[in-house]
């Protein structure tokens, strides 16, 4: 089955896009590029950088941009499927929703328009299981983001390894977060991949931080030999 995989950059679109073609052929990116950055369905830090992954990765990329009014930005996303539909002959959508019912219940009911196959190989997975699964197929993921007490900017830019995963694990037990920033607490970007081609490499950044909340941003970033 031919397959778009809504893709952020970030490691559940990333692993996504894994999952999906294991037994499908996935004939493109679809990434929704929010000027909102607090949208509800879309992630947005370093949002800029899919450009990258998709070359590095050599997939297509569909690119469509938002207000990211809520609900408003269903239409925009539905527009970027449509365009997918059109010119790739995609047959199904697929996402890395793993606990979002809004994220997911929408996409369903535009795919469901559409008369397409929705695909979330992430949804009610543990998350734990989710993070270690990234550490075993060897995908290099740095953190992003943080928005939640008591994440601060010392976890802006850190890779994501078994010692981290250690980390945001003991946290969850003690605050209640999501290990995996399922509840938007963490965002991230993927580096690299066994599947690709080159990796990303981070040539300037600068860490953004106030109230519990900061972004890693990444002002420039190239294609690197691996």
């Amino acid at each position: 089955m031919k397959l778009a995989v809504l893709f952020s950059g970030g490691k559940d679109s990333f692993l996504a896009y894994l999952k999906a073609k294991e037994k499908n052929e996935v004939a493109c990116l679809i990434s929704i590029v929010s000027k909102n950055e607090e949208s509800y369905m879309f992630h947005t830090p370093n949002i800029h950088l899919v450009d990258l992954n998709a070359q590095a990765l050599e997939v297509p990329i569909i690119k469509v941009k938002t207000t990211g009014e809520k609900e408003k930005e269903l239409a925009d996303l539905k527009k970027a499927i449509k365009s997918a539909i059109k010119k790739y002959r995609i047959e199904g959508i697929v996402s890395g929703a793993i606990a979002s019912t809004y994220q997911a219940s929408r996409l369903q009911k535009i795919c469901n328009d559409l008369d397409i196959w929705c695909f979330n190989p992430l949804w009610q997975r543990d998350q734990v299981s989710i993070l270690n699964e990234i550490i075993s197929k060897k995908i290099k993921v740095i953190i992003a983001g943080v928005f939640a007490y008591p994440l601060d900017e010392t976890f802006l830019g850190k890779e994501l390894d078994n010692d981290m995963i250690a980390k945001l694990i003991k946290l969850s037990e003690e605050y209640k977060i999501n290990p995996a920033g399922e509840g938007g607490e963490i965002e991230t970007l993927v580096l690299d991949s066994p599947l690709h081609k080159k990796r990303l490499e981070i040539k300037r950044a600068e860490k953004e931080y106030k109230n519990h909340a900061g972004i890693y941003k990444i002002i420039d970033a190239e294609l690197a030999r691996k």
